[in-house]
This record gives structure tokens, C-alpha cells and sequence, in this order.
């Protein structure tokens, strides 16, 4: 068997921090490991406009900024196909057909479905379920573990590579191939959910340290911030509100800068930008015993950071002046996803027995019947 990799963001804004620990640093790194035959990056916009249906130009917009955030981290067209969602129409064939494998009452217990309903104000005070239909949450949304599903099958993706929160999204997924296969035969893959390998990345925290990195929250560093934003960003995070002296003992856990530093620090950093300390274990210790105040830890964590993002605003800075060229990337992509979807769709229809027209041992037996 292949193996595969289908992931992708929505596009509602440009890509973050959490981002790029959750995944997308990951996907460069498999992209370039030569381990997988096919590597799928979908812009999901179809999914965002299941919850932004009434400001397309939102998507619309951001269509461009996340295909920039791909392209200046390291996602290579020629060895990754970058491709648009809407523009594979057989997605959305697929996903009407696989509703017929899913209960309602499995969906209202997905948990992320319920938390993401709860975080766009389709649902009050944490009652997610009870407020579904009162709450007028949109079908789409309801029901786009389904279009995920569908997503992840088309390409027969063997790996999918999330963050935490989407491990229901893909034991959904499993479920509907299994459900799938037992009523039609084998004909779809069974996906396995790739986690992050550090436990700082598996859910970032927002610079606020309230919640993980989000859009809609505020609360993020963007991969394509300036220096003076990453900055600023960096010195008004969220610490030990009891360490209010540098001679005070600090807190480390529930610390966001030190989870910035668990996610993106390494040994070397430590000889460049603070030799005095031989590693992050050691500026823990000095942070618990007091003596160590927050500036120099976030000053610290500012120059880890700024390593990681100036090579990425220099790459997208470069395609920012050929645009032209990444709406080409992402058009060709998507005639090749396009492809792909449609071979599944055919063995699909096959296997669920509405390949009509191409059953001619169907069509000359029902001809046969009437004829004699």
C-alpha cells in the first residue's frame, strides 16, 4: 500500500504559531524524508464557509495568505501537492454519501464538533447538544467530521498529521471507512492520526495563556508577524501573576513562555543567546529559585523565535512578488487532487453498485429479461 498524507488549514486568516508546531513544520520535514509517495496540503475553504457563509470575501482573501504561509515554510509544489478544496467537486459526493453511515447522535457527541460550536457562539454556557437545533447551528458545520472524512478517503491518505483536539475528527474517519467496508467491501483506507512528537506542541497556548492559539481568540503570533509584532507579542505574554519580583520564585508550569521554550528552544540556542545557562533545565531551576526575572526569559525566547520566523518572512516575501505564480501552484494542484478524488469516487460508486452505465453485464441482463 502507499502511503499518503492529507492535511490542510482553513483559510480565515494567515497561519500562526500553532500552526506550525501543530503541523505544518512536520509536513516539511515528511515532505522531505522521501518515506511518503504522495503528500496532499488542502486550503480548506469549502469547510470555512460552513461557519463564515456570510463573508465569502473573508475566505476569499485568505485563500492567497495561507498558500504564502505554505510556501515560506518549506512546502515544495514539486514534491507536495498544494490544492484548493472547492475545486475538487467529488469531496462533496463522497461526503453526501457517507452521511447515510453516520447517526445524528454520533455527530452531537463528537467533542470537537462541540467545542468548535461552542467557541463560534452556536451554543451557550457549554451546552452544546441541548442547544444545536435552537441555537440555528449551520448543517455544514454540523455535520463536516463527514466532509473531513470525505477528505481524508479521497486520496486514501494512510496519515493524517493533526494536533491533539482533532484525534474525534479522525476516529470518526475510521469510523465511517470501517462502516463503509463492512457494508460494501473493502474499498477504502483506514487512516492513522500523526501527533505531534514534543508535548509543548501538542495544543500551544495563545499569548494570553487562557486557551490554545486562535484566530478567533487573538491571541496568536502569526508566521508572517515582523519582528517589532513578534516582539511586542513576545513581552506582553502571559507568566506567573506570583512572580512579581525577580527575587520572587516563579512558576514554570502554566508559564506560557516556558511552554513557548519547551515547543521551540534547543540546546544551541542556549550557547548563541544565553550561554550562561547549558540548557532549558537549568533556566527552570534559576526561574523556581528566584533571581530570574520574565524579561530576560522573554527577551530570550524573542531571539529563539525571531531565528525561526526570518527565514520564513524572507521566502514569503518572495513570493508576495509573484503572486501570479502561486495562483499557477495552486490551480495545477488542484486539477491533480481533482484526479485523484475522482479514481476514488469511481471505485466508490462501484462498490456501493451505482456505477450504472458502466455495468454492462447489468445493462445486457436486464435486456435480456425484458427481451425474452
Amino acid at each position: 500500500m502507499k502511503k499518503i498524507i492529507l492535511t490542510g488549514d482553513r483559510p480565515t486568516g494567515k497561519l500562526h504559531l500553532g500552526h506550525f508546531v501543530g503541523s505544518l513544520s512536520r509536513r516539511v520535514e515528511l515532505q522531505n524524508s522521501g518515506e511518503f509517495d504522495d503528500i496532499y496540503i488542502m486550503i480548506a475553504d469549502a469547510q470555512a464557509l460552513t461557519d463564515n457563509a456570510d463573508n465569502p470575501d473573508k475566505v476569499r482573501e485568505n485563500i492567497i495568505e495561507v498558500a504564502l504561509d505554505y510556501l515560506s515554510c518549506g512546502i515544495d509544489p514539486e514534491k507536495s501537492t498544494i490544492f484548493i478544496q472547492s475545486y475538487v467537486a467529488e469531496l462533496t459526493e463522497l461526503a453526501f454519501y457517507y452521511m447515510n453511515l453516520v447517526t445524528v447522535q454520533r455527530l452531537q457527541r463528537n467533542p470537537t464538533v462541540k467545542a468548535e460550536i461552542q467557541l463560534r457562539g452556536f451554543a451557550e454556557n457549554g451546552e452544546a447538544e441541548d442547544n444545536l437545533q435552537r441555537k440555528g447551528t449551520p448543517v455544514g458545520f454540523f455535520t463536516y467530521p463527514i466532509s473531513q472524512a470525505s477528505d481524508i478517503t479521497a486520496f486514501k491518505a494512510t496519515t493524517v498529521p493533526v494536533g491533539a483536539d482533532q484525534e474525534p475528527m479522525i476516529e470518526q474517519t475510521r469510523e465511517i471507512v470501517h462502516k463503509f467496508n463492512s457494508v460494501y467491501g473493502e474499498t477504502l483506507v483506514e487512516p492513522q492520526i500523526m501527533l505531534p512528537t514534543n508535548s509543548a506542541c501538542m495544543r500551544l497556548p495563545g499569548t494570553d495563556g487562557k486557551a490554545k492559539m486562535s484566530k478567533s481568540l487573538g491571541n496568536c503570533i502569526y508566521l508572517s508577524d515582523s519582528a517589532e509584532d513578534v516582539k511586542k507579542k513576545v513581552m506582553g505574554m502571559y507568566t506567573d501573576p506570583d512572580h512579581l519580583k525577580v527575587t520572587d520564585p516563579g512558576k514554570v508550569e502554566g508559564n506560557t513562555v516556558f511552554t513557548y521554550l519547551d515547543a521551540f528552544s534547543r540546546p544551541e540556542h542556549f550557547e548563541k543567546y544565553l550561554p550562561e545557562y547549558e540548557s532549558l533545565d537549568a533556566l527552570k531551576d534559576h526561574y523556581r529559585r528566584g533571581g530570574l526575572g520574565d524579561v530576560k526569559v522573554k527577551r530570550f525566547l524573542i531571539a529563539v523565535l525571531e531565528e525561526l520566523l526570518q527565514p520564513i518572512r524572507e521566502r514569503r516575501a518572495h513570493y508576495e512578488q509573484r503572486i501570479e505564480e502561486v495562483y499557477d501552484i495552486l490551480r495545477k494542484g488542484s486539477d491533480r487532487a481533482r484526479e485523484t478524488a475522482a479514481a476514488t469516487l469511481a471505485d466508490v460508486r462501484r462498490a456501493m453498485r451505482i456505477n450504472y452505465f458502466e455495468d454492462t453485464e447489468l445493462i445486457s441482463r436486464q435486456a435480456e429479461q425484458y427481451r425474452g
